[in-house]
């Protein structure tokens, strides 16, 4: 699994388990049918509606931040956010998250990289059925 899946497994997951649960469940739901048809239109409604819901990445991470010891500065810093989410970021992480978003800058220049980085992230989030604020895309 690459650096930028683990980002939005841990937040996408981290969100609701059920909308985790609801792609599980949707497949036993499937059966349930067959043995109880008066409940599958009440269920089926239902699970289809979570997966399409936008993860609140925001909420997520500032929830994530409440009950984290350390004060990062998850809203501007690829590190800090990388912190949070319990991953590697150090330099050579994010060198290499910075190759599978296909930055064409220099990644010797960390500064220009993390920020882009950080940008980048939190756009492919929203891309990804993350609801991102516009301060932080």
């Amino acid at each position: 699994m690459g650096i930028f899946s683990s980002i939005v497994s841990k937040i996408f997951g981290h969100h609701d388990s059920a909308a985790a649960g609801s792609a599980g469940a949707s497949q036993p739901a499937a059966d349930a049918p067959a043995a109880a048809p008066a409940s599958a239109p009440a269920s089926a409604p239902a699970a289809p509606a979570a997966p399409a819901a936008p993860v609140d990445v925001e909420a997520v991470l500032t929830q994530m931040q409440a009950s984290h010891g350390e004060q990062l500065n998850w809203r501007t810093s690829i590190v800090d956010l990388m912190k949070l989410l319990g991953l590697d970021s150090s330099l050579s992480a994010r060198k290499e998250l910075a190759s599978e978003l296909h930055y064409s800058g220099n990644t010797e220049d960390s500064a220009a990289m993390n920020i882009w980085l950080h940008k980048q992230v939190m756009q492919k989030l929203a891309e990804n059925g993350g609801k991102v604020p516009d301060d932080l895309k």
